[in-house]
């Protein structure tokens, strides 16, 4: 039985993160000794871009164990995919259907027509905007801490950052940077940018003006301004009377905290807050980002910005007793809006099983249950503080969240569903809904 592109990506994954699992459990990986469920946790994390932790990067592991987590980090947000086809171009080998299909099913494309060419955006956009970021952060942190340790520092939250992952070297992750604009301004640009997604970036280098792009790229780019400047001004509004978070500092300080903790949600990981500090409010505004997520063929995950952008377009045009669900003028297909409403749905499925099952197996308040399930199948990275106190069964669960969220909820539903076409066609049926 041959296996389907899914089931070859699921097991490039596994592949990655068994390796990554073995280099970080060799004794010149750590500063101390670690089990295997740390090391397996860690390497999940890292491949999933997800950020959780269950030990401190900064301090428990060694050079040689950031230097492996961030390659883990670049590997799994760009996808081992990418890499393949490149490495086939080089040997100047065509590739067959079977992998045209997983090449598809990777870089979430329907046509093999510009295939190669996004393939090689990814890893061109990826390395000079990482390269920009490198050189930014090591000129911001040279000051602090000297050139070499600053350009250590520089490299790891630049790869950390762009691929949407959340690991940090420091265990407050970005707290101490937390009204520094310049920082702020640098990171956050980062992952909002590998959240967009590479057809986007590619679109933008190719044509250069507003009114010639895709009209994906145009929803991406308005959708995520939009969603990222209400996401600030309502954090402000919720957090700017706080004492825990911004209450105590000037105007400037609450504004840039309030931007880096409305933007970081959406599957980069990083904070400048104390989570578990935020208000009620902010906590559920941030469930809403982390579930709703980054770009398609981005370093971000959840459900994606399109997917939201779709299902709000089919609920508006169901309202208004319209035929067609558009957008900017052109009609989505009745296979992208059932597509939208399955990822959605699956997905919300996937966060009360989540829950479930790990309020079932730890002590904690719904709330914090609720906000790490979100937070893994987004992989995110936030967290109220429960990660470090999981048990064996709760990092399984977690792990396997992470792993799930990373494929994309609907690439896993098709790995375990056999498809079963059908040949008859049966009568429609009125059935009430509401």
């Amino acid at each position: 039985m041959k296996a389907s592109p899914p089931a070859i990506l699921v097991a490039g994954y596994l592949g990655l993160i068994t390796a990554g699992t073995l280099l970080l459990k060799l004794e010149i990986a750590t500063n101390k000794a670690i089990g295997w469920l740390d090391a397996l946790f860690t390497a999940t994390s890292a491949v999933t871009v997800t950020g959780l932790v269950v030990l401190d990067t900064g301090t428990d592991f060694s050079l040689f164990g950031q230097i492996i987590i961030a390659l883990l980090i670049q590997s799994g947000g760009l996808g081992f995919m990418t890499f393949s086809i490149l490495t086939a171009m080089n040997l100047g080998k065509r590739i067959g259907i079977k992998h045209q299909l997983l090449a598809l099913e990777a870089l979430n494309q329907t046509s093999m027509n510009k295939i190669w060419e996004v393939a090689v955006a990814v890893i061109y956009f990826a390395f000079v905007i990482e390269a920009v970021g490198l050189i930014l952060l090591t000129v911001l942190w040279s000051t602090d801490y000297g050139w070499v340790k600053a350009l250590y520092e520089a490299f790891f939250y630049t790869v950390s950052a762009f691929n949407n992952a959340g690991f940090a070297l420091s265990a407050d992750s970005l707290t101490r940077y937390v009204d520094n604009i310049p920082v702020n301004l640098v990171v956050s640009g980062l992952f909002i940018t590998g959240g967009l997604g590479f057809v986007v970036l590619l679109d933008l280098w190719q044509i250069r003006g507003w009114k010639k792009l895709q009209i994906y790229s145009k929803a991406m780019i308005g959708g995520t301004l939009m969603i990222n400047l209400v996401s600030w001004l309502m954090v402000w509004l919720f957090e700017r009377h706080n004492p825990a978070t911004i209450g105590n500092f000037h105007l400037s300080s609450q504004l840039i905290a309030s931007w880096f903790q409305a933007v970081t949600p959406r599957t980069a990981g990083f904070n400048a807050l104390p989570i578990e500090s935020l208000s009620d409010s902010t906590t559920l505004l941030t469930l809403l980002l982390m579930f709703v997520g980054g770009g398609s063929l981005s370093t971000a995950s959840g459900i994606k910005l399109g997917t939201f952008i779709v299902i709000f377009m089919a609920i508006y045009a169901f309202l208004g007793r319209r035929d067609e669900v558009t957008l900017m003028q052109r009609s989505i297909s009745q296979n992208i809006v059932m597509k939208a409403f399955a990822i959605t749905l699956i997905s919300i499925v996937l966060v009360f099983i989540g829950t479930l099952l790990l309020s079932v197996s730890e002590q904690a308040p719904l709330v914090d249950v609720l906000f790490e399930v979100v937070s893994a199948l987004g992989t995110v990275g936030l967290s109220r503080g429960l990660t470090g106190e999981l048990s064996v069964t709760g990092q399984w669960i977690i792990m396997i969240l992470m792993f799930v969220g990373r494929l994309g909820p609907l690439t896993f539903v098709y790995v375990i569903a056999t498809p079963r076409p059908r040949r008859i066609n049966y009568p429609s049926l009125d059935i009430q809904v509401g």
